[in-house]
């Protein structure tokens, strides 16, 4: 200040403009750490895209528009649908979809859109039946027995943890409210897992005893690891404070299937949401795993007798005895199949597909 100038004025701010400014400040802030996860979510999606998951939550190439003439088929179901193991184009969908254009020459491709989630089960049908209705699919297969032998209540989405968030998508606040399925959470929280058992993976999921013993440095990155995932997810909590809708999940009940009358009335609920949306389906029996699957699946195929015999538009095909688990040529761990399983999976629903669409 030079001599003689007056002060320079001190500007004093209101209450309300201090209030203002501070939630200007909370609001960039919060916006600059959406912005630099998504764009964190999106290069892994990029660096891991063998593992053919889109970023709508299903695996294989985005679908996009129905075109005019185009005959869209969705696949529903566990690891088996998923293909667990394999790449997306070593899963049966992909496998069926091939086929079944080899067998129309001439006429507008079918689609097979694999929406098969590792762990789902047949109570998980009737949400993603209603998360993808948009894709506008002409026949729904229904896939799953294998995740229901062991019953057991459906996970609570405020309980679940990284470790199981993409398991269970349509529990995800950000996916029901966009569409869009982050991968964040899973990525770095199976990291972690992995540094803390070793390398392995599975070990971490089967809860195995632990010969691995991390030092330190491991650790601590598995620790920050685990955070960051915990931090997305719970910046996700947060936003589905905005949106009050559940997953929907299947409570139905047949009495009488006895032991498997939960199992049974979910697939039953879930062909009745499908046709109530104009979807033919057709249920699949995969091939048997042990005797109580055989149990299983009989029970299943009486309700069904009862249920839909007089609907044309729904088809049971019993797998059960296509081919032996114990095969490792076919099922590379006695339950998930190799590509080679696969492909007699889509060999063998073709000719029931091509029934339906002709």
């Amino acid at each position: 200040m030079t001599p003689g100038s007056s002060p320079a004025p001190t500007i004093v701010l209101s209450r309300r403009r201090k209030i203002v400014f501070a939630c200007i400040a909370c609001l960039m802030a919060a916006v600059s750490t959406i912005a630099c996860l998504l764009v964190l979510d999106i290069y892994l999606r990029h660096r891991i895209q063998s593992f053919g998951l889109n970023a709508w939550g299903y695996r294989g190439p985005s679908v996009g528009r129905k075109k005019p003439g185009e005959t869209r088929i969705g696949t529903l179901g566990g690891s088996t649908v998923f293909g667990y193991g394999l790449s997306w184009t070593e899963a049966w969908p992909y496998q069926l979809e091939r086929q079944i254009n080899a067998d129309r020459p001439g006429r507008v491709p079918a689609t097979v859109v694999n929406l098969g989630m590792p762990r789902d089960s047949a109570a998980t049908f009737v949400a993603t039946i209603d998360d993808y209705a948009y894709l506008n699919c002409d026949v729904l297969i229904l896939y799953e027995g294998y995740n229901d032998l062991e019953l057991r209540p459906v996970q609570d989405a405020s309980k679940r943890s990284p470790a199981t968030y993409l398991t269970w998508r349509h529990q995800s606040p950000i996916f029901r409210w966009t569409g869009y399925l982050p991968i964040l959470p899973l990525v770095l929280s199976e990291k972690a897992m992995s540094l803390m058992h070793g390398g392995d993976l599975n070990a971490a999921y089967d809860s195995r005893a632990v010969v691995f013993r991390p030092g330190l440095a491991t650790r601590v990155t598995a620790g920050a690891l685990q955070a960051t995932a915990d931090i997305e997810l719970a910046l996700e909590e947060r936003f589905g404070r905005l949106n009050d809708s559940g997953p929907n999940v299947s409570t139905a009940y047949d009495s009488t299937c006895g032991r498997w009358s939960q199992y049974c009335g979910a697939m039953q609920d879930a062909v009745r949401h499908a046709r109530q949306r104009g979807r033919r389906v057709i249920v699949v029996t995969q091939p048997y795993l042990s005797d109580l699957h055989v149990d299983q699946q009989r029970a299943l195929a009486a309700s069904f007798q009862r249920e839909f015999r007089a609907d044309s538009n729904v088809r049971y095909v019993n797998l059960g005895r296509l081919l032996d688990l114990r095969d490792p040529q076919l099922a590379y761990d006695g339950l998930h199949l190799t590509a080679a399983g696969n492909e007699r999976i889509a060999a063998a629903l073709t000719p029931t597909i091509l029934e339906m669409i002709r």
